[in-house]
């Protein structure tokens, strides 16, 4: 199984896969802010870097899936970032709950980013936070974005972390073993 695992990490097909799922997901993201006008909080900024992360991450892996190094790089970047993402997720959760039982809860206005890296004046119209935390006006099975935002981030993580363990296997090259 380790060895199936392996060979599917140095596929092109596999990579692309992760692309476009969090390309998917990110323009869902945007869809719901620029269509629906739901407008993102500052968690929500968070939990969307963490999907523009694993897109990086499967961008390298996609140009290089031979190579053992890029693509042990990709797997821990995908596996860091969905991990990132999904705490956010969570404490907004935890907010949105908060929020439900009668509490008071104020986010930040603008975005916590490190210097090097300023995506929110970059790339304003994706990582700008215009909302405020805890609006729960959309929901699908009676859970909201944040849940299935955590949901998706774990599931990823998960998969990365398998796959990452996945790579200490060594490929046959014989069609006969399994």
């Amino acid at each position: 199984m380790l060895q199936t695992l392996k060979f599917l990490t140095t596929q092109r097909w596999g990579w692309a896969l992760v692309v476009l799922s969090s390309l998917g997901l990110l323009g869902t993201a945007l869809y719901f802010q620029y269509g629906l006008n739901l407008q993102p909080c500052i968690k929500c900024i968070y939990v969307r870097s963490g999907f523009a992360g694993i897109l990086l991450a499967g961008i390298i892996g996609l140009l290089a899936p031979k190579n053992a190094l890029l693509r042990i790089v990709a797997l821990l970047s995908v596996g860091a970032a969905a991990v990132f993402g999904a705490l956010q997720a969570h404490e907004l959760l935890s907010i949105e709950q908060l929020l439900v039982e009668g509490g008071f809860f104020s986010c930040s206005l603008f975005a916590e980013v490190p210097s090097w890296m300023p995506l929110d004046q970059w790339l304003p119209a994706i990582f700008e936070p215009t909302g405020s935390c805890g609006d729960t006006s959309w929901q699908f099975l009676g859970k909201s974005m944040a849940f299935w935002s955590a949901l998706t981030l774990w599931c990823y993580a998960a998969v990365a972390a398998l796959l990452l363990i996945a790579q200490v296997a060594k490929l046959s090259s014989n069609p006969y073993r399994g």
